[in-house]
């Protein structure tokens, strides 16, 4: 029996994933996480074969979460189900230990090929990643500026460049507005740019944002 924690701040989310799993024998929600802290704290007090992973959860982001439990769980595979499209995080969180990444507008057939496939130890990619990833080994170049941002860095840049102030941003991720100011002044720097518009125009030019 494949034991799954379903971490994600939408019960109609959690609810879904339940449902879509109830037909399949051979797995079982055992239990689920509304945010990053108890997303740890139950990875740390209980065994799971698979952690489904949300990205954009409020306090510390998915990304995080997920670098604490590849410290804390080297070996426990963890599936990324994310709203965000491919172009926008999938590669970062292969990076950071993630055994694969589905955006939410997946088939349940799909879900349930890929819990079983990053259960037994394989990683799982769709096709246009797998070209993606295979396209970025085989091009040894400078890093894209958005690419040297750290992963919070990355997620509130993508929250700017779609037109979010600081405040509702703030808001979003349960953060200060200072801090969030912080991360402005910092991705700004590394980006070279000075405007919100900047960013904007870095984002869709390089597919980050529609």
């Amino acid at each position: 029996m494949i034991r799954i924690l379903v971490a994600d701040d939408h019960a109609v989310v959690r609810q879904g994933v339940k449902q879509i799993l109830t037909e399949v024998k051979d797995m079982v929600v055992k239990d689920e996480a509304e945010n990053g802290s108890a997303t740890l704290e139950k990875v740390l007090q209980n065994d799971y074969d698979v952690v489904l992973l949300d990205i954009s959860m409020p306090g510390r982001g998915g990304l995080e979460i997920l670098e604490d439990i590849k410290s804390q769980r080297p070996r426990l595979p963890v599936l990324i189900l994310s709203m965000h499209p491919e172009e926008q995080y999938a590669i970062r969180a292969l990076r950071a230990g993630a055994s694969g990444y589905l955006t939410k507008a997946s088939a349940p057939q799909e879900l349930i090929g890929a819990i079983r496939k990053v259960s037994g130890g394989d990683k799982y990619v769709t096709s246009s990643l797998a070209e993606k990833l295979a396209a970025e080994m085989e091009i040894d170049t400078e890093k894209l500026p958005h690419e040297r941002l750290s992963n919070r860095e990355h997620q509130v840049m993508l929250m700017l460049a779609q037109g979010k102030s600081v405040s509702d941003i703030a808001e979003e991720l349960f953060l200060s507005v200072k801090t969030i100011s912080t991360y402005r002044t910092r991705i700004m720097g590394k980006m070279g740019m000075k405007k919100n518009a900047e960013l904007t125009l870095y984002a869709v030019h390089n597919n980050l944002i529609n």
